[in-house]
C-alpha cells in the first residue's frame, strides 16, 4: 500500500511540476496571446509553486520525523545557518558599486548579502567540485 501512495504522490508531484512550467512558459511569453491571461497565470503560478514547497516541506518532515534523524538534520540546519552568518559578516558591503545601489535602492545590508551570496555560491561550487573529486578518486581505489 505505501509503494501504491508513493507512486500515486509522485505521479501528483509530477503533475504540479508540468502544470507549474506550462504556466511558467506562459507567463513568460509575455505576447498578446496572453495579456489578458496574465493575472490568472502569474497567481495560479504562484498556488502550484506554493502547493509544490509545502509537499516537499511535509515530506521533508515526515521523512526525517520517521527515521529519527530530526537532530542530526537540525545540526545540519544550525551549520548551514553558522555558515550564512560567517559570510555574511565576512562581506565587505561594497560587492556593487555606489551607482548601482543608489539605483536599485540598495542598502548596505543589502549589499552584505549580496556578497554573502556570491560568498555561498563559490562556497557550494567548490565543495561540489571537491566531492566529485573525492568520489572518483575513492572510486578508483576501491577497484583495485
Amino acid at each position: 500500500m505505501k509503494e501504491k501512495t508513493d507512486k500515486l504522490l509522485t505521479l501528483v508531484m509530477l503533475l504540479l511540476g508540468v502544470l507549474c512550467a506550462v504556466f511558467a512558459f506562459m507567463f513568460a511569453l509575455d505576447n498578446t496571446k496572453f495579456t489578458g491571461m496574465f493575472d490568472i497565470v502569474f497567481w495560479v503560478l504562484v498556488a502550484l509553486i506554493a502547493v509544490s514547497v509545502i509537499a516537499i516541506v511535509y515530506f521533508l518532515f515526515k521523512r526525517i520525523i520517521a527515521n529519527g534523524k530530526l537532530v542530526k538534520f537540525l545540526i545540519g540546519l544550525a551549520a548551514v545557518a553558522a555558515v550564512i552568518i560567517v559570510l555574511f559578516l565576512l562581506s565587505r558591503g561594497g560587492d556593487i558599486s555606489a551607482a548601482m545601489m543608489e539605483k536599485n535602492g540598495v542598502t548596505e545590508t543589502g549589499s552584505k548579502w549580496i556578497g554573502a551570496a556570491c560568498y555561498a555560491v563559490y562556497l557550494l561550487v567548490i565543495g561540489a567540485a571537491c566531492a566529485i573529486v573525492y568520489v572518483e578518486v575513492a572510486k578508483s581505489f576501491k577497484k583495485k
